[in-house]
């Protein structure tokens, strides 16, 4: 017996696993909101050097000049390869001689010019405002945009790993309650800031707490219900960060102001933190902690709601631990990352899924992280690659049910580096075709990050799942870091990261096959069993070859 058979005497899909379910949906619904804010708070909108005339300076030449416009751009402005006003460049003296002809310069040179002077004026049909239109961050400071994204994505490397652990020592439910209300005051913060170095700061503090809300939302969903629906609640989880995808969309398109929209996707985790209080703690994670007293009291709770009240009062301390004495007396007191490697199958493991996830990640934000370079409406491209991951997800699901979760990961991780490289050679001009094999691709990934969600929780034992977890987050966390990163040399190596995209793809769909498969296999408890399972498949794959050899013989 195990805590499956004590999960089935409270009533293993009862009322409270119907409500749990649904009150940990909406988390997963935000996360993308705040997860790919980026593409839409440091959107760069249309821009050009501001330019005045007279010698006090107090007229400014605005966009919404529109007679005036066309005629003294071309005295103050140098056009660009595609003929319109350049972005970061004037003239270091009006070129009055242009005013009212079709000549780009004068006797022949080059006139100088310099960097803007007086700011940028920036073109607002499309974005009212952003980072970018308020602290110009463009041109020779454009790399501060990018620094936003890193600097969410450090949060999330560091609190992946901070929050997994702590997780595992003090409980699921208590990091959620942390995570959602650090994540409301300081998204909220964030729309107050002031300058943008405490902007970064404030998006710093949120990646921290999201990691907390991403892996606890998981866990502690599926260690209270049956494995044998694990595949179906994962799923529609994966499809509801699909649909958080849109609503941010639609949110951004509505508002099209970042305060505003740094405000409206932080107040629902103000939500989540309260009505978090009622949430009972994990039960396995209070009797791997040896905490039977609590977590007999969180059963019988669940009992109750599930209309086996009867039942639920049978359970005590002496049926606790005799139902779960091996794996009591195989657990420690306290665990560390370290015992992740200490043994030889869990070593393996953990080093397989850290580069999976780290690839995974790294290929996923190098594409899915600032939509404007694909040169179609932002809105749009972002309702795309949201609508694509539906029937990827679905896909993914019956792969899963019915095939395995190894198969699964590898062939939409080597499907999704094929994509990217194809596109590689896809003519620039075709842009449209172009944008949606990379839609494509994403959703490709994102079929994987699905199954690698249900995975990962199933290899780890109750005891380090959330510290395990936590290493997996953080490795794609950093992958997550060096993508944007790695874009640069696009400017000195053209499609060297897309190569770069697409091979990491393939080749950690390569190392997926070679994790456990865990389709129909209980959750692993101790270390002990992980070990056991690792010989076990290791024992199958000898004999398997020494067959093979034996028949060749023959």
């Amino acid at each position: 017996m195990g805590f499956a058979d004590i999960l089935e005497i409270v009533g293993s899909q009862g009322k409270f696993q119907a409500i749990q379910i649904f009150l940990m949906t909406v988390p997963t619904l935000f996360i993308p909101c705040l997860n790919l804010l980026q593409n839409f708070v440091a959107a760069v909108p249309d821009h050009r050097c501001r330019v005045r005339l007279g010698d006090e300076g107090s007229w400014y030449l605005n966009v919404t000049e529109e007679p005036l416009r066309e005629e003294f751009l071309r005295v103050f402005l140098p056009l660009d390869e595609e003929g319109r006003p350049d972005k970061c460049r004037m003239y270091t003296s009006p070129q009055w001689h242009l005013l009212g002809t079709n000549e780009t310069q004068g006797n022949g040179s080059q006139p100088d010019t310099q960097a803007c002077t007086d700011g940028w004026v920036y073109d607002r049909s499309q974005f009212r405002s952003t980072i970018v239109t308020e602290w110009d961050l463009v041109c020779e400071w454009k790399s501060l945009k990018r620094l936003v994204q890193s600097t969410y994505m450090m949060g999330l490397m560091i609190g992946a790993s901070v929050m997994g652990r702590m997780a595992d020592k003090y409980g699921r439910r208590t990091i959620l309650l942390w995570s959602s209300f650090q994540l409301a005051v300081c998204g909220t913060c964030g729309m107050l800031s002031p300058s943008f170095t405490l902007f970064c700061f404030w998006r710093f503090l949120c990646g921290t707490a999201m990691a907390g809300i991403i892996s606890n939302t998981y866990f502690y969903t599926i260690e209270w219900i049956p494995k044998r629906i694990n595949t179906v609640v994962i799923t529609a989880m994966n499809y509801t960060y699909s649909l958080g995808m849109m609503l941010l969309a639609g949110t951004a398109f509505w508002i099209q102001d970042w305060r505003r929209l740094q405000l409206v996707v932080s107040i629902p985790f103000i939500v989540i933190f309260l009505y978090s209080w009622w949430l009972p703690e994990s039960a396995r994670w209070l009797l791997m902690n040896k905490k039977t007293n609590a977590a007999m009291k969180q059963l019988r709770k669940v009992a109750k709601l599930n209309g086996k009240e009867a039942d639920g009062e049978k359970i005590t301390t002496e049926v606790l631990i005799s139902t779960m004495e091996e794996d009591l007396t195989n657990s420690k007191d306290s665990y560390s990352v370290l015992d992740l490697f200490r043994t030889p199958g869990l070593c393996k493991i953990s080093c397989c899924i850290m580069f999976v996830w780290f690839s995974i990640s790294f290929s996923y934000y190098g594409l899915a992280i600032d939509l404007q370079r694909y040169g179609m409406n932002i809105y749009l491209i972002q309702v795309i690659f949201s609508a694509i991951d539906i029937p990827a997800i679905s896909i993914t699901y019956i792969l899963i049910r019915y095939v395995g979760r190894c198969f699964t990961e590898c062939v939409s991780l080597i499907l999704a580096g094929s994509i990217i490289l194809i596109n590689i050679f896809i003519p620039t001009e075709m842009q449209t075709l172009r944008s949606l094999l990379t839609a494509v691709g994403t959703g490709s990934i994102s079929a994987a990050f699905c199954c690698l969600f249900l995975h990962t929780p199933e290899l780890f034992p109750t005891v380090i799942r959330q510290t395990g977890m936590g290493l997996a987050l953080t490795m794609a966390r950093v992958g997550a870091i060096i993508s944007p990163i790695v874009r640069l040399i696009d400017d000195y190596i053209p499609f060297f990261t897309m190569t770069l995209y697409g091979g990491m793809a393939i080749m950690s769909g390569t190392v997926a096959f070679t994790l456990l498969e865990t389709r129909n296999v209980p959750l692993p408890d101790t270390i002990e069993e992980v070990e056991r399972r690792v010989k076990k498949r290791a024992n199958k794959i000898k004999r398997s070859n020494k067959e093979e050899i034996q028949l060749q013989e023959a």
